[in-house]
């Protein structure tokens, strides 16, 4: 059912000192909240926790806070600017058939008809899908799509029980016709014979 298994401890002391002890000692400060619970200050484990979010847009963390299991999706992410460090994670708190919105990445594959090239107009796109079942992208097939084409949000392929929260007819990627290069009125001109 879930993505990543973590072990959280609870943590009791706040502020920049504290944080600061908590990475030293190879664990993330993190937050969880929702569902009209008061936020559960807890830290993670560094290393694996980084690796759930290099590996998995849309995690779904099954927490384990000192024996309560509890299941939870990445909300925010503060990394350190120089070093690239996590410096702390925002968890909100879902349930097994619930639906929220998260953010997909959309991903090209295939190339377009000859002499056209393609332009991905949205990165991204906001999806609503159950907790439990979230997509870590969403592909787009341009295979042999001509010059004119355009691919919308409503043309997108979900996962089951998906929405797409975006319009559904804004442009994704467009498909244009590959121009020359334009000669400019100097290169044109034949060349003086002396």
């Amino acid at each position: 059912m879930s993505d990543v298994k973590l072990s959280a401890v609870l943590r009791t002391d706040f502020g920049k000192g504290a944080a600061r002890r908590t990475r030293r000692e190879g664990r993330v400060p993190a937050v969880l909240y929702g569902h009209g619970s008061d936020p559960l200050h807890v830290s993670l484990p560094t290393h694996e926790t980084y690796l759930a979010l290099v590996r998995h847009k849309n995690a779904l963390f099954e927490i384990d806070v000192e024996g309560d299991v509890k299941l939870a999706i990445v909300r925010d992410v503060q990394v350190e600017a120089v070093r690239r460090e996590i410096e702390h994670i925002d968890l909100l708190l879902v349930k097994k058939g619930e639906k929220v919105i998260v953010e997909v990445p959309i991903v090209v594959v295939g190339e377009p008809a000859p002499a056209t090239m393609h332009v991905v107009e949205q990165l991204s796109v906001q999806v609503e899908a159950e907790a439990t079942n979230l997509p870590d992208s969403i592909e787009v097939d341009i295979t042999g799509l001509t010059a004119g084409t355009v691919v919308y949000g409503k043309d997108l392929v979900l996962v089951d029980g998906a929405s797409l929260v975006n319009d559904p007819d804004s442009d994704i990627v467009i498909i244009s016709e590959v121009r020359g290069p334009v000669e400019s009125a100097d290169s044109a001109e034949e060349p003086a014979e002396a």
